[in-house]
């Protein structure tokens, strides 16, 4: 029993470990939570095969991290990220935008990317509407929601606020799929925001 114990504790400290380490590469690096996690094993000297933290572990110690070390500068970051996506969301309104990742849950900073889930009739007019807005973008396959392949349209757009170019990703879904989007996460939270919601979460912000 007592062997067993000291087995789980180890578990739990090197995922601890681990996700404090992955937390510290998606603040300073722009990491996603995947790749941060097989460095940080990597950089740990761990196992290759070691359990790895769950997101929401990591999105913990990522807030952690930020409360010690980005206080001053995150939120400003953060409110600047939320601006540009809420501009191309109502850019592409009509194919029912979603913002959800960091940008939505509030771990963003300047380089963090923005995710935008579409919903649309015909899967390639998301396409016709950036070539019509003179937009360079690069598409690729991605899993998405319901653990299928999408269509993802990834193009740079400038941030006057950051003073830089960030990352935007547009994953295109079909309609149906709509229903099944906002289901809540396992912390209860509902995991994107549709326009309304976006323009709610800045107005409230503007307010503090």
């Amino acid at each position: 029993m007592g062997a067993s114990a000291g087995e789980h504790n180890a578990r739990v400290s090197a995922q601890d470990e681990i996700a404090a380490a992955a937390a510290r590469m998606v603040v300073e690096e722009g990491l996603e939570y995947g790749p941060a996690k097989r460095r940080a094993v990597k950089q740990l000297g761990l196992p290759q095969r070691t359990a790895l933290p769950d997101n929401d572990t990591v999105e913990d110690a990522v807030r952690e991290y930020i409360a010690l070390f980005c206080a001053d500068t995150q939120p400003a970051e953060l409110r600047a990220l939320r601006r540009l996506a809420l501009y191309w969301m109502e850019r592409l309104e009509r194919f029912r935008p979603h913002l959800g990742g960091a940008v939505w849950h509030g771990t963003a900073t300047r380089l963090s990317d923005i995710y935008l889930q579409l919903f649309c009739e015909d899967e390639k007019s998301a396409e016709i509407a950036l070539i019509d807005l003179g937009v360079a973008y690069e598409p690729r396959t991605v899993t998405g929601l319901h653990q299928q392949p999408v269509e993802a349209l990834s193009f740079h757009a400038p941030s006057r606020e950051l003073g830089e170019t960030i990352g935007v990703h547009l994953l295109v879904n079909d309609l149906d799929d709509l229903r099944g989007a906002l289901l809540r996460d396992s912390k209860g939270r509902s995991p994107r925001g549709d326009l309304e919601s976006v323009r709610r979460l800045l107005r409230d912000e503007a307010e503090i």
